[in-house]
């Protein structure tokens, strides 16, 4: 699986990268077929409390998912956002397996 982590207007340090990936393959165990991992990182407006935008989509054979969350902390909007895709990856696997 590739993760791909990019921080716009930014530097992410390496403590929140390693805890994204970390994220990451807990996902993996959801679906094993993931192939692809984007993650981008964006601060919204700055003055606001609630700028810290994630948005992650994952790429699988023969699915596209999608996920977007905007929070007070990058580390509770990437939480919200892999609860999101485990969902959507588990409706995906049920429907795979009903073919």
């Amino acid at each position: 699986m590739e993760i791909k982590i990019q921080s716009i207007h930014f530097d992410a340090t390496e403590k929140l990268q390693a805890f994204i990936q970390k994220k990451m393959v807990k996902l993996e165990k959801t679906y094993d077929g993931i192939q692809k991992v984007e993650v981008q990182l964006k601060i919204v407006k700055p003055a606001t409390i609630l700028n810290k935008e994630t948005d992650i989509t994952v790429t699988a054979p023969g699915c596209q998912m999608h996920a977007e969350k905007t929070c007070n902390t990058f580390e509770e909007s990437v939480d919200q956002a892999i609860d999101s895709l485990k969902i959507q990856l588990t409706k995906f696997k049920e429907k795979m397996r009903g073919r």
